[in-house]
């Protein structure tokens, strides 16, 4: 698209769900930035959530959206095993795209992905929230400088109990359901951020009938003798928090660690708070910086870029093969 510093990016959003919720009230905070469109398999689903945030345009399929000429940019909300299709196909008509993560259910799949936003020199990113937040990039900026000494482990947990549906986007196998693709995601994040790539990845998990993983203990090792121990879990609270241990001290994210406000370091007998602001739900910090890299013309982000991308689906599709969790 041709921008300007006063051009207003339009956006659609495909996937009205409750995620997409979230993403719509924070767009609102943003400036230069609108929802033009809404897209569902279910037309009244779009309606009504066209006319709560007031978008201007309602498709009852994707692909009206995506050759919409007065969309710029495409947030997709889908479940996971929907990204890659969808992405291929916005990136096709020339429309940017913010997809939600994971970026696809495996790497053969994001390399796709990567391959069509080049080819098309369209913008891609991956819509990891938690790497745009305050917190968490003055946490890693405290790792960068050593602050912690050497890094000896990582450990982080995400886990909440929501009421078993076989066909909900959360439990289904089909659309990439279960506990490692939604939300043990943000711990091996967590753990790539602040220690890179594993040399050795083990894990365990326990399953549903259906088949989609209720819970998963990833334990990574590293040459360097350190270790990230991980959790995530369909069946229970977990105090979802992040540890970084290192030689000269401890950085303690507070739950939930990956949308935090605040963390201490713990260091020669002393305990220091770090508290911070997150913009309304959170997803301004990151909407703001695609907006930012859509205008200057950028295909992209220097922050959740195509490596890291690359890197994370590589970590779930090793657990994945760990624990035998395969998706037709």
């Amino acid at each position: 698209m041709n921008t300007t510093s006063e051009s207003i990016i339009r956006w659609g959003i495909m996937g009205p769900g409750k995620i997409a919720r979230k993403f719509a009230q924070d767009l609102r905070e943003v400036p230069h930035a609108e929802l033009y469109a809404v897209a569902s398999r279910n037309q009244g689903r779009a309606e009504a959530f066209a006319n709560e945030y007031n978008a201007a345009k309602v498709f009852g399929n994707y692909k009206a959206l995506a050759e919409d000429p007065g969309v710029d940019a495409v947030y997709i909300a889908t479940p996971h095993a929907l990204h890659k299709e969808y992405s291929l196909l916005c990136l096709s008509h020339k429309k940017a795209v913010l997809c939600e993560k994971p970026l696809a259910i495996n790497a053969a799949q994001v390399e796709e992905m990567i391959a069509a936003s080049k080819a098309h020199q369209v913008l891609l990113m991956e819509a990891m929230w938690t790497a745009f937040l305050p917190h968490f990039q003055a946490a890693m900026q405290k790792v960068r400088e050593g602050v912690l000494g050497e890094i000896i482990s990582v450990e982080a947990d995400f886990g909440f109990h929501p009421p078993f549906n076989p066909v909900s986007r959360l439990f289904n196998k089909q659309l990439g359901g279960g506990s490692l693709l939604d939300i043990g995601i943000y711990p091996l994040f967590f753990s790539l951020s602040v220690l890179g790539r594993p040399t050795v990845v083990d894990a365990r998990a326990t399953f549903f009938e259906n088949g989609a993983d209720s819970s998963c203990h990833i334990t990574l090792l590293y040459d360097h003798h350190a270790k990230a121990r991980l959790y995530s879990t369909l069946l229970k609270e977990t105090p979802t928090e992040a540890v970084i241990k290192g030689s000269e001290g401890t950085l303690n994210i507070h739950p939930r660690f990956h949308e935090s406000s605040s963390f201490t370091i713990e260091k020669e007998g002393k305990t220091e708070q770090f508290t911070f602001t997150n913009r309304g739900k959170g997803f301004v910090h990151e909407i703001e910086h695609f907006c930012n890299l859509l205008t200057e013309g950028e295909t992209e982000s220097p922050v959740m870029t195509f490596a890291t991308s690359r890197q994370l689906i590589g970590l779930l599709d090793g657990v994945r093969e760990k624990i035998g969790l395969y998706y037709e």
